[in-house]
């Protein structure tokens, strides 16, 4: 099994994060999105990352559809389930993936303004998943299920920026927090990424060309700059 992904793109790592899970082999490799190679575009209807080339040599495109079958085709994440449960996880994990390029763009905020009408979209989603989290690690227990894997990419990617700028995209949402505590201790996040990932990211995401980068931090409940440090964090 093979996934062609580009380095940090959050659809890819909700796949490879859903692999790792299950403890299934697959080969990695990447492409530059733009430059992308003619083999990639002959295989990938919508010239888009990920996409999965199975055992069977069967390309599937489209990451929901991708993690549908993961999903199906291995051992389920979440066995005993009931059909209206498998159709509720599907929505809360689409909640996640419909945010995906969302938070991108927030992450890419060039000033205060801009990141502040960005997050607040962000947000949207976060207070909805906010008021479902119970008690337990996971969202529906204390097994890791398919929506914790759709929210991993989003949460990893809140706890990167957090410690570069001190800015967290999560805010005053604590059953958040704690999930995002109890997600990335299982190390699935860095196991579903590149060794490099956290300098790719940095380099595109909290450059010098992005508010968040620049080391944006909230100072009694307004933002301002500051070097980003491990000393304002």
């Amino acid at each position: 099994m093979k996934v062609v992904s580009f380095k940090i793109c959050p659809f890819v790592q909700r796949v490879t994060a859903l692999l790792e899970a299950k403890s299934i082999d697959y080969e990695l490799e990447f492409i530059s999105l733009s430059d992308k190679p003619q083999w990639f575009l002959d295989i990938s209807p919508n010239g888009q990352v990920p996409v999965l080339i199975t055992d069977e040599g069967k390309t599937l495109f489209e990451s929901d559809a991708i993690v549908e079958y993961i999903e199906e085709a291995y051992p389920p994440l979440q066995s005993g389930i009931t059909l209206e449960e498998k159709a509720a996880n599907r929505a809360w994990s689409y909640l996640a993936s419909k945010n995906y390029l969302v938070q991108c763009s927030a992450q890419r905020s060039p000033d205060e303004d801009v990141l502040k009408e960005r997050s607040a979209k962000l947000g949207k989603a976060f207070d909805r998943i906010e008021k479902q989290l119970g008690d337990t690690p996971f969202f529906s227990g204390d097994k890791i299920g398919m929506v914790d894997i759709a929210w991993l990419t989003l949460l990893h990617r809140t706890d990167i920026v957090n410690k570069h700028s001190c800015y967290d995209f999560v805010g005053d949402r604590p059953k958040m927090k704690k999930w995002r505590q109890e997600l990335l201790k299982t190390g699935l996040a860095e196991k579903s990424v590149s060794a490099d990932f956290v300098e790719a990211f940095s380099a595109f995401y909290l450059s010098d060309e992005t508010y968040l980068g620049r080391g944006c931090r909230v100072v009694d409940g307004s933002f301002s700059e500051a070097c980003a440090t491990d000393s304002c964090c």
